[in-house]
């Protein structure tokens, strides 16, 4: 099972792709056309015209993984209202996406800093 760590950068392409494409067809997607390094400690998120299936690209020490998840019934909720190619998530919230949760609708909660009680 794959659940990111709340830390991990996860880069979220809005457009839906051509599920056809594997790791170098992603890869050379998120270098020319959304301007990131596919060899960065990320996770790059793509989805198909349906929303009933996600692809996950990330580098790992020596080579590329590419990870996929298809829904039997639903469809995974997928930002509408952004105009940027990408959407940043944390991996929390890639979690939240992947058990269905709407992250757009339903934000968590902001954090709070602090310098002092009083």
């Amino acid at each position: 099972m794959m659940r990111p760590a709340p830390e991990v950068l996860v880069y979220l392409c809005r457009q839906p792709i051509d599920f056809r494409k594997a790791i170098v067809g992603l890869s050379v997607l998120v270098e020319q056309a959304l301007g990131l390094d596919p060899f960065a400690p990320a996770l790059y998120v793509f989805t198909n015209l349906r929303r009933n299936r996600i692809k996950i690209l990330y580098w790992e020490r020596n080579g590329f993984c590419l990870w996929q998840k298809r829904l039997e019934r639903e469809r995974f909720k997928w930002p509408k209202h952004l105009t940027s190619d990408t959407v940043s998530l944390t991996g929390q919230e890639l979690n939240w996406l992947l058990d269905g949760f709407d992250v757009w609708r339903h934000p968590p909660h902001k954090n709070l800093q602090f310098q002092s009680v009083s």
